[in-house]
């Protein structure tokens, strides 16, 4: 978030202020000066003054509720969007257990979770921006090899938290309080990717914010990191049962994801297999667990597809 505020300061933020809360003239006529602020600012902004200065907590908070609530909102919607309707098997919608009207649902829940999540990782964000988390901003500072090894200490330590928040969630004394909502849907499309509990989101997000508080992360790579972790959690909601790769011994792939909400106990990481493999809770994905053979089935009894899942050409009415 500090990354973030570093950009939309001077491109969007400091004009807003200044229109919605403009400075007092007397204050910008008796030589005050905000030099000596951590926030303070270029000569192109001099002309933008704002009773609430880039330094007011009040104005951080305004400013990171309304960048996680357009980003995340922005971001579901043109992930989700492109997953579901280049990626996603449609065919998976006459699934016996796909709900009716399930992708407005999806939707709706997604949308009343953001905002809550938003609120209860404030105090996080705001920790960053006031300068009390690790990041750092000069690359030279840790070095080239740093940026590598912190990505990669970035994703094992949220693949195994995740995996242990994940799986305590399914204890039978936790899981209907916070994460039923989420298996609500048995066959998800992308949109149900942010179809949380808000406590949920909250939770298993958890490991992402206290990351930058025990390890020293570029603020540049972090921003980027965070971003792809969004976009993860959508293309795992795809349905994609694609089995028999060699790379689904390591990567917790869209199939592992699937088979997860249809079994419930199983693949509970997020990126890799190691933690499930290590732990006994992993199932390969195999064809023969494909949730589009249901749908198939179904599909045929209603005269769609014929027996190898072709689509059969419907009458038009008036031809009859």
């Amino acid at each position: 978030m500090d990354a973030a505020l570093e950009i939309l300061d001077p491109l969007v933020l400091d004009r807003l202020y200044a229109y919605l809360l403009p400075a007092d003239d007397s204050a910008l006529g008796n030589g005050f000066d905000n030099s000596t602020s951590a926030f303070s600012k270029s000569p192109l902004q001099t002309s933008y003054e704002s009773a609430w200065p880039r330094d007011n907590i009040l104005r951080q908070c305004a400013s990171i509720l309304l960048i996680t609530q357009l980003g995340a909102t922005l971001l579901y919607w043109v992930f989700s969007a492109f997953s579901y309707y280049f990626i996603f098997d449609r065919r998976l919608e006459y699934h016996p257990r796909f709900l009716q009207n399930q992708v407005r649902q999806e939707i709706i829940s997604s949308m009343t979770a953001v905002p809550w999540i938003n609120i209860m990782t404030l105090p996080f964000f705001l920790a960053e921006v006031r300068g009390k988390s690790l990041l750092y901003t000069r690359v030279d500072e840790y070095g080239w090899a740093w940026m590598a090894i912190s990505t990669v200490l970035f994703m094992i330590w949220n693949d195994l938290m995740i995996y242990w928040i994940h799986r305590l969630e399914h204890h039978p004394s936790v899981y209907k309080y916070i994460h039923k909502p989420h298996h609500k849907w048995i066959v998800p499309t992308p949109w149900a990717a942010l179809a949380f509990h808000p406590l949920d989101g909250y939770v298993q997000s958890l490991p992402y914010h206290v990351f930058v508080f025990i390890c020293p992360v570029q603020k540049y790579l972090y921003m980027v990191l965070f971003i792809l972790v969004q976009v993860w959690t959508i293309l795992i909601h795809d349905g994609d049962m694609i089995s028999g790769h060699w790379l689904e011994k390591y990567i917790n792939s869209p199939a592992h994801h699937t088979l997860h909400h249809m079994y419930f106990t199983v693949n509970y990481g997020q990126y890799f297999t190691w933690a499930d493999n290590y732990f006994q809770s992993h199932r390969a994905p195999r064809p023969d667990l494909d949730p589009l053979h249901d749908a198939l089935r179904v599909m045929r009894e209603k005269g769609l597809v014929d027996e190898k899942g072709n689509t059969i050409a419907q009458k038009n009415k008036k031809d009859d």
